[in-house]
Parts: structure tokens; C-alpha cells; sequence
């Protein structure tokens, strides 16, 4: 579950609707995403699969930017209705036992859709909906999955958005 949530962070990023530029220009972009983010079973890629994956992306930003649970939970219902959920013991490539929830078969959007759906599902059933946040720096819309204990992460990376923001408020303060 933990590395179905990176992978979803990692994807969602990936949008120019969390400001930066688009992240799967094209087909070697989304090559090297599924390389980096070792998933399992893709074969030749394809403009259609790029197509697909932009879109369960954009879905999932709504899932991260949504005002509510119950909205959350529908846009994340939507998307889990197109997947075929068959979930799977496996053991691949030096990895432990773990569940799949994809069908063998399933395109790369599809397997996406459903791994990485189903670890947001599981986030949203155990009330931890607020755990689903975007950074706080004014300048940066990306998403993250906040970890820490007592839900106080703020900014998607405290070495980039964090250090910037502290920065800016220690010499505000040195001004003042």
C-alpha cells in the first residue's frame, strides 16, 4: 500500500495541474515512470496508453483536491467502476509476497487505476482522508501523502517548498 500511495503521488505530480510542466510529455516519459516506479506486467506502450493515464492522473488529482470526503469518495468510486478488481497474490522481480488488484491482462492505466485506487480506498475507509494533502508553499500545487504521526506535514518537500518557506519567514522576521 505504501508504495501504491508513492506511486500515485509520483503520477499525480507528474500534471501541469499541480504547476509544474507536463510530466508524460510522451511515450519515453511514461517508460521511464513505469521503470521507476517498477510496475509489473507492461508490455509495449502505446499514444493510447499515454491517453488513459493522463486521464486516471487527473482523477486521482480530484481525489487529492477534493473540498470533502463524500466527493472524494466518488471521484474515487468512478474511477475503481472502470477497473476490474481481481485481486491476486504475487511474488516478482526480488519483491515479497504482495497483493495485486489489477487483472492480468489489464492495460497500464487500468493496472494503475486499480492498485493505486484501491491503497486510496483503504486511506479513505480508515477516516484518513486528511492525510491527502497539497503544499502549503503559495508558488507549489503538488500533492502529497502525509506520513508523520500527527498529521502536521505541510509542504510536499521540506528540503524545497519547506527550507523556501522557512527561509522566507525567518528573514521576514529579521526585517522586522
Amino acid at each position: 500500500m505504501v508504495h501504491s500511495l508513492a506511486t500515485v503521488v509520483e503520477l499525480v505530480n507528474t500534471s501541469p495541474s499541480t504547476g509544474g510542466d507536463e510530466g508524460l510529455a510522451g511515450l519515453a516519459e511514461l517508460q521511464a515512470f513505469v521503470e521507476s516506479r517498477q510496475i509489473s506486467g507492461v508490455s509495449r506502450l502505446t499514444a493510447r496508453d499515454l491517453g488513459q493515464v493522463r486521464m486516471v492522473r487527473e482523477a486521482f488529482h480530484r481525489v487529492f483536491t477534493a473540498t470533502d470526503q463524500p466527493t472524494a469518495v466518488r471521484t474515487l468510486n468512478a474511477l475503481l467502476s472502470e477497473t476490474r478488481i481481481t485481486p491476486r497474490l504475487t511474488e516478482h522481480d526480488g519483491h515479497p509476497l504482495h497483493v495485486h488488484y489489477f487483472a492480468a491482462d489489464a492495460a497500464l492505466a487500468e493496472h494503475v487505476a486499480a492498485d493505486c485506487g484501491v491503497a486510496l480506498a483503504h486511506l479513505l475507509v480508515e477516516g484518513e482522508a486528511e492525510r491527502l494533502r497539497t503544499c502549503a508553499a503559495p508558488d507549489c500545487d503538488r500533492v502529497f501523502v502525509d506520513e508523520s504521526r500527527n498529521r502536521s506535514r505541510v509542504y510536499c518537500d521540506s528540503r524545497t517548498c519547506g527550507n523556501r518557506m522557512h527561509v522566507a519567514a525567518y528573514r521576514a522576521r529579521r526585517r522586522a
